[in-house]
């Protein structure tokens, strides 16, 4: 079969897949088919792209987004709707558009609480996408909404232009996959699904989108030219004839059914796989809307029920610390149990020591616990009339509960820290980031590994590695002895490696790479930077009193005392070999950009580095020049804005050349 048409083949087979899998939740092909199939395409693709199609299952990865977001006019407000918060409200509703229309029907719809959009198609394919913003203007996210699975790219038997609405939302797995995956990252968390799919809807960079797992529910037509509709429920049909992903509804007329149908919703809150925050009740009939019109802000025809959170009282009964991965210290309430939003709770996250204190929570209070987002646990107040004799204010502690080494807080000031070198709750991470790439580049000692490492005991500390043997790790693979062999020669290898990559391999905050090859320039060795006082080291260049204060603390706790003696007892080179003997780029600023032909990124860097310069990621007025591969992009137009000159390959190779 001929490439072109084997991709047309492909791209149909995973998009019906993708279809099946993302919309109807109803898979038939096997994830690793997916898979082989989909890197088969790929592979087509860069072999032949002038022959990718727009529908192909490779651009839902994602790539660089525009750095903002461009305005786009609604040709259709996205009106958004009255709220009721009673039954009593939503049956005065119900009665007054009966009085106009007797034999009036209503679609019940769930209220997904996320981030309204629109997506518009010109002959069947997805052209452009956008908030709601204020109804009549909203933000261009169209490569961002591309990354979205369940979005169709392509429709067959579309009209010319057909604009619809939908809701974006981060479905509640994933919302706590992420917020994990955050907390251990030491980064600040999402406080609901919402917010989360808001923000991962307007990241820059739309490869971040992607992977956040955004989903979306479509539910009206705000355009179709040249298609007539006489009723709401068929426009919801004809966009699942389409292939979208449609809202769940009911079209119902009695007053009792519908007020009936909004309480079940809210029943099965807990259990829909996407958080809502009410039920919407729209006049069915289109033409009857027309008669009943609209507000200068909502229509007449439409209300949106919203629920109130449950709140009910518990006692806290303890307040445990947990260290993370990253080090930070989480404190959480352990509260008797209580049935909230359809499961029962039994602890609270107290984020940090300031919502402690602001809140003046001590154990033994009777607290006002909800879920916020219908998803975590919050506590919203203490009740006071209820607080035992004897309780005190609470202080998270000022050592580590793992290791015992000393607390500290981040530079925003609103978490504690473990400084642990040896923290065996940081242990996989620390290791993880000891080996990598720009630190000991120790190549086969992966994730996997690391944590059987850890499970059997065998790695307590980074400068355990350096004391496995053949014996203890060739258990951990098939093959032996041959691939133990091989990380031992590649962990004996990494002894030998500039000081500046142990420097930032050490994980000491506020220390990257670029920090390590600073430090190792400035002090020559370990034993020197170990013993510098704090002027010494705030004259580095790039190094404040925040990251100096860090480093010398660092050095100083006996668990970061202890590995150093270890690495040093190993033969783990603790002398700085980057000499400089050329300074020919001494004082001189150069940023790289674009594709290099000649050498890797990492490895242009460091010729302008060991040639005294200092390579940056951005331009400046104080960048000295530019070197501009291919594809060079947006610093390549700043720098000649800003009369920098602009160096090709060949030329800045002609400049090191000697």
């Amino acid at each position: 079969m001929e490439p072109k048409e084997r991709m047309q083949e492909l791209t149909k087979l995973l998009n019906d897949a993708g279809y099946r899998y993302y919309v109807l939740d109803d898979p038939d092909m096997p994830d690793f088919e997916y898979d082989r199939l989909l890197r088969e395409l790929e592979d087509l693709e860069k072999a032949h792209p002038e022959f990718a199609l727009p529908d192909s299952p490779t651009r839902r990865v994602g790539g660089q987004a525009v750095n903002t977001f461009g305005e786009v006019r609604h040709p259709v407000p996205l009106m958004s709707l009255q709220d009721v918060f009673s039954m009593e409200e939503l049956d005065d509703f119900l009665l007054r558009t009966r009085q106009s229309l007797p034999q009036a029907a209503f679609s019940v719809e769930p209220k997904i609480d996320g981030l309204s959009v629109a997506l518009e198609y010109e002959n069947g394919r997805f052209v452009r996408g956008a908030t709601r913003g204020d109804g009549a203007v909203g933000e261009d996210v169209t490569e961002n909404l591309r990354t979205i699975r369940s979005i169709p790219m392509v429709l067959e038997n579309a009209p010319a232009r057909l604009i619809v609405r939908g809701e974006v939302y981060m479905p509640k797995k994933t919302f706590h996959e992420l917020n994990d995956a955050l907390e251990e990252a030491g980064e600040k968390t999402f406080a609901n699904p919402r917010n989360a799919a808001a923000g991962s809807l307007r990241q820059k960079d739309s490869r971040v989108t992607a992977k956040r797992k955004l989903d979306i529910l479509v539910f009206n037509v705000q355009l179709a030219e040249g298609v007539t509709f006489s009723s709401h429920c068929d426009t919801l049909e004809y966009l699942k004839s389409l292939r979208f992903k449609v809202i769940p509804y009911k079209k119902l007329s009695d007053s009792g059914e519908i007020d009936r149908e909004v309480l079940r919703i809210n029943e099965e809150r807990a259990h829909l796989p996407c958080d809502i925050d009410g039920a919407v009740i729209k006049l069915d009939n289109l033409s009857d809307r027309e008669v009943l019109g609209s507000t200068a802000k909502f229509p007449r025809w439409a209300v949106a029920y919203k629920y109130p959170p449950e709140i009910k009282p518990t006692v806290v009964e303890d307040i445990v610390v947990q260290v993370g991965r990253t080090g930070v210290l989480t404190p959480k309430a352990v509260v008797r149990p209580v049935h909230l939003a359809g499961t029962t709770v039994t602890n609270a996250t107290l984020h940090n020591q300031d919502f402690i204190s602001r809140l003046d929570l001590r154990i033994g209070d009777t607290v006002h616990i909800r879920k916020a987002g219908e998803i975590i646990p919050e506590i919203l107040e203490v009740d006071l009339s209820k607080r035992p004799d004897g309780t005190e204010p609470y202080f998270l502690p000022k050592n580590c509960p793992v290791c015992g080494a000393p607390v500290e807080r981040d530079e925003d000031g609103a978490f504690l820290r473990c400084t642990g070198a040896e923290c065996p709750a940081q242990l996989s991470r620390n290791i993880a980031h000891f080996v990598s790439r720009d630190a000991m580049d120790i190549e086969g000692l992966g994730t996997a590994i690391v944590e059987s490492l850890i499970a059997q005991g065998l790695i307590s500390s980074p400068a355990d590695i350096y004391y496995l043997t053949l014996e203890e790790i060739s258990g951990l693979w098939k093959s032996g002895t041959t691939a133990g062999k091989k990380l031992l020669a590649a962990i004996d290898a990494s002894k030998q490696q500039d000081v500046s990559r142990l420097i930032y391999a050490l994980g000491i905050r506020q220390v990257g790479a670029k920090t390590g090859k600073s430090l190792a320039a400035a002090f020559g060795s370990l034993d020197q930077l170990m013993e510098a006082s704090l002027e010494a080291l705030t004259a580095v260049p790039d190094i404040g009193d925040i990251t100096a204060k860090s480093i010398y603390d660092w050095f100083r706790q006996p668990q970061s005392r202890h590995m150093i003696r270890r690495l040093r007892e190993a033969g783990v080179n603790f002398e700085s070999r980057r000499v400089i003997t050329d300074t020919r780029f001494a004082g001189k600023t150069i940023v790289l950009t674009g594709a290099l032909s000649r050498f890797t990124r990492e490895e242009a860097t460091e010729k302008i580095e060991l040639l005294g310069g200092k390579a940056s990621g951005s331009v400046s007025k104080k960048t000295s020049f530019v070197v501009a591969g291919e594809n060079a992009g947006s610093k390549e137009r700043k720098a000649r804005e800003l009369g920098i000159p602009v160096l090709t390959e060949d030329e800045f190779l002609e400049m090191i050349s000697d």
